[in-house]
């Protein structure tokens, strides 16, 4: 079982639509998957709510339990666990990072939001683990996501060869309980999940390889 942990202590950059995708993409791909739902606010369990299909399992817990709940997982034959962090509180970062085999950080362009992301970067660094920051509500045109860019670069970060649009197909798909690739399979942002996918399964399993 591999646990990939999507982070930032900063709110409304995406954490939740890009876990519950993700996790629809893992299980597209044939493999059983589950999310954690650490966030006090538990937008993911919100969304399963909502939800017509009842895969993936999500399950809104408070960190302190999540040892259990990922063995739990292991247990029941899940493949992949994302976990889907919550904003400002360090201690539920920490315990994420801990236990995740891979960490996706997002940030939105804004410089502003660019740089408060460097609490969440000590925090994998002081674990050593794997990670990329992923640029989410990238506008279409501009020099923003350039400045980002080099932004995350000069914090000495990974920077995801994918970028994740600022697309109103991300809010419709999650008001309706779906992932954008279900809610708009030949889109734009679905064609962005599919590839962020790729590249988390691929960094998961070569960082595994390596270890």
């Amino acid at each position: 079982m591999k646990v990939l942990a999507i982070l930032s202590q900063k709110g409304g950059v995406g954490k939740t639509t890009l876990a519950t995708c993700l996790a629809v993409a893992a299980e597209q791909a044939g493999k059983v998957a589950a999310i954690i739902d650490l966030d006090p606010q538990a937008t993911a369990s919100f969304w399963k709510d909502v939800r017509q299909i009842d895969t993936p399992a999500v399950a809104s817990i408070q960190p302190v339990r999540l040892p259990a709940m990922l063995k739990a997982c292991e247990d029941a034959g899940t493949d992949l666990v994302v976990i889907d962090g919550a904003a400002v509180a360090r201690d539920v970062a920490y315990e994420a990072a801990r236990h995740a085999d891979f960490i996706l950080i997002p940030t939105k362009t804004a410089v502003f939001d660019t740089m408060s992301m460097t609490h969440t970067l000590d925090i994998v660094r002081q674990l050593d683990r794997a990670f990329a920051v992923v640029l989410t509500f990238v506008p279409p045109q501009g020099q923003e996501t350039a400045d980002a860019i080099k932004a995350v670069a000069e914090l000495g970060a990974t920077v995801c060869p994918v970028t994740i649009g600022s697309r109103k197909a991300f809010f419709r798909a999650q008001a309706a309980g779906q992932a954008v690739q279900e809610f708009e399979p030949q889109g734009p942002a679905a064609d962005e999940i599919r590839r962020l996918y790729e590249y988390t399964t691929i960094r998961i399993y070569n960082e595994a390889e390596a270890a």
